[in-house]
């Protein structure tokens, strides 16, 4: 098993380039499932999580397989409906694939997710929606078992925004006859990337990008070519890896018009942050200034920059509150935070971050995919050596983040635990 190893105190300097989006592709690859021929994409990521989608449309019989840098998808046939628990236990997104073939093959197995070490995401506003459109559902000896002759469409309201319930049904209802509303339908940018994919496969899809999303069944898909947009939470991470650095850095390929909110927050935290050709040039400042968060979805702050936020403001001048409301189990990398020294009170919902002067390398231990993240950015802003264990967790959705980092002058090294 690796770990990163990280000697910190390292000003960044240089150009790095932003990677597809993991939240992009995953849907995406799934919603191949409704067309029938070869998909073709570009800039997908190498992650682990999109080579778990890949195992799981493979199990169904379909052909994935990469030809220079794009993915090439052929779903020409499909010759089995289950997703299996082995695989859905390892990425809780593999249920994307329910909705499409519930449509496509009028049947669907697919593990129930199970639990999650950043709090519960229950899938009942998936199969809420799914039975509006007419589909059986049995949970049996652990899986979802879906059945429909037909879908039809229909009128549903999530309680609660979901990105995953929002992209499941969005896609079923492609396929459906007549017409799908969803209301208080996620807003993402990953949301619109998906929306674009199926119309350019020739689903009639209005109101991507808004809290109502209307999907007008057709009888058939086809394949198609596209571009994943870039990763938005992976260029917020590297601005503020700047941050704590108090680096330079040009950020190439950053989705700007997707990371209003993250870019507006690391500027009032006293961050330089201007347009430079097809990104961004981002200045870290000796003095950060303290600055409250609160997540929220889609366009509000992402819960997955809050653990990247939360080192920057441990180093801040000042109070500062940070407020979770996506996710009840996400501040599970405080106390590694507070190993290397960081000044932080949990109390629910809401972590109060007292800033220091700096923070110490320590051996810690990564919890989570972002939480990985923010204990890299400590240890690139710490003094001495920090020792990060079950960094396995940053390959779901980091393409070479300690490669591109070590570009950028960090003195960073990936080995085997017990080097």
């Amino acid at each position: 098993m690796d770990k990163i190893v990280i000697r910190g105190g390292e000003r960044l300097i240089g150009e790095v380039e932003v990677s597809g989006s993991k939240n992009a592709t995953l849907p995406i690859f799934a919603s191949c499932l409704l067309s029938e021929g070869t998909n073709v994409f570009h800039n997908v990521p190498n992650l682990k999580d999109v080579q778990t989608i890949i195992k799981v449309l493979n199990n169904l019989g379909v052909n994935v397989y990469k030809q220079g840098e794009a993915y090439r998808i052929d779903t020409k046939e499909i010759t089995n409906v289950e997703a299996p628990y082995d695989l859905v236990k390892t990425m809780r997104a593999s249920i994307l694939v329910l909705g499409p073939l519930v449509a496509r093959t009028k049947r669907a197995m697919v593990s129930l997710p199970g639990g999650c070490a950043i709090g519960a995401r229950p899938i009942n506003l998936h199969l809420m929606g799914l039975e509006a459109m007419g589909a059986k559902i049995q949970l049996r000896h652990g899986y979802i078992e879906a059945r429909a002759d037909e879908l039809k469409g229909a009128d549903i309201s999530f309680d609660t925004v979901t990105v995953t319930g929002t992209e499941n049904l969005m896609m079923a209802a492609t396929l459906a006859r007549g017409k799908t509303i969803l209301h208080n339908a996620a807003m993402e940018p990953e949301v619109v990337d998906l929306a674009n994919v199926l119309t350019k496969m020739g689903a009639r899809i209005d109101g991507a990008g808004t809290s109502l999303i209307e999907i007008e069944g057709v009888k058939s898909l086809h394949a198609v070519e596209h571009t994943i947009i870039p990763d938005r939470i992976e260029a917020g991470t590297l601005m503020v890896a700047a941050g704590v650095t108090r680096g330079n850095i040009k950020i190439n390929k950053a989705p700007v018009q997707h990371m209003q909110t993250i870019i507006h927050k690391l500027r009032e935290s006293g961050m330089e942050i201007e347009p430079d050709g097809d990104g961004l040039r981002v200045v870290g400042m000796k003095r950060i200034r303290s600055v409250d968060v609160k997540t929220q979805p889609y366009p509000g702050f992402p819960t997955d920059m809050q653990a990247q936020f939360m080192v920057l403001m441990s180093l801040a001048r000042g109070l500062s509150v940070i407020s979770e409301t996506i996710f009840e189990n996400r501040f599970i990398h405080v106390s590694e935070l507070q190993r290397m020294g960081a000044d932080i009170r949990i109390q629910e919902n809401t972590a109060i971050i007292q800033g220091v002067e700096s923070l110490s390398g320590a051996p810690v231990m990564a919890t989570d995919l972002r939480a990985s993240a923010s204990l890299i950015l400590a240890g690139l802003a710490a003094e001495g050596v920090t020792q990060i264990s079950r960094v396995y967790h940053l390959d779901r959705g980091y393409e070479g983040l300690d490669k591109k980092l070590s570009r950028l002058g960090a003195k960073i090294e990936r080995v085997k635990e017990g080097s």
